[in-house]
């Protein structure tokens, strides 16, 4: 079984730049997107063109904005938006299928901003999210991806130093809300089979980036132990992929 997670930066105007033949690319079972940027019957329509995936989405209320979605070939036991907290469910940012041994959730964190802004914010996420994947663990297996908006550790950016506690995403209150969920038993499988790879998913549009490789890892897939040491084959970051400032993460279980 071979999934994918990809922060598309708007699904419209990721079509419009050759989604559909990534996709088919990939050759993935699962498509996890975040960041539609679009409500429900918007990603719909959008996706309509596409056969043999069944589709379902989480949109924010605010529109334009966020939201994540599921393309899954096999049709999963159940669905589910949300984490059921009122505070954290207004903004489309996660997704849960159940399959036969594990569960899949997709979440687009949030971002902490400029000057770090929603910081705070992002704590009581980060907090909130934990609880929430622990207690589905507590059912089964749990394969989390996405946009975590966090680089783990220094060979997960390209310039560390002048990042770490100014910009989002490489402040030591978002690295420990990542630590928190490693340590609670969910494995960063791309570093559990790579080690000393550098390599990144995410790069800013500005200075021309991407072309230089000044890049973050902040997409990952996490997995509960057990799968991750029973199933897991391969993890990749598809850096040949464009169409969005964040390039597709996937991982194949057996």
């Amino acid at each position: 079984m071979k999934i994918a997670s990809w922060n598309v930066n708007g699904l419209r105007a990721a079509i419009k730049k050759d989604f559909f033949e990534s996709l088919e690319s990939m050759q993935v079972d699962v498509l996890c997107l975040q960041e539609t940027k679009a409500q429900d019957d918007q990603v719909a329509a959008a996706l309509e063109p596409l056969e043999g995936y069944h589709i379902y989405t989480n949109s924010a209320v605010r529109k334009g904005y966020s939201g994540v979605a599921i393309l899954s070939r096999e049709e999963p036991i159940t669905v589910r938006p949300d984490i059921g907290i009122e505070l954290h469910d207004q903004e489309g940012r996660v997704l849960t299928a159940e399959y036969e041994d594990f569960y899949l959730v997709t979440v687009y964190t949030p971002n902490s901003g400029s000057e770090l802004l929603r910081l705070p914010y992002r704590e009581t996420w980060d907090q909130a999210f934990l609880e929430f994947v622990k207690t589905l663990e507590k059912n089964k297996a749990v394969l989390i991806c996405g946009d975590l908006n966090v680089a783990h550790k220094d060979i997960d950016l390209a310039r560390p130093k002048p990042n770490y506690n100014k910009s989002a995403g490489y402040t030591q209150k978002e690295i420990d809300g990542l630590d928190r969920l490693i340590d609670a038993g969910f494995v960063d499988t791309f570093r559990h089979l790579h080690p000393d790879t550098i390599k990144y998913s995410w790069w800013s549009y500005r200075a021309g980036a991407r072309g230089k490789n000044v890049g973050w890892r902040i997409d990952y897939f996490l997995g509960s132990e057990k799968l991750v040491e029973e199933r897991l084959k391969k993890a990749e970051i598809w850096n040949d992929i464009y169409g969005s400032d964040h390039c597709p993460v996937s991982v194949e279980l057996s």
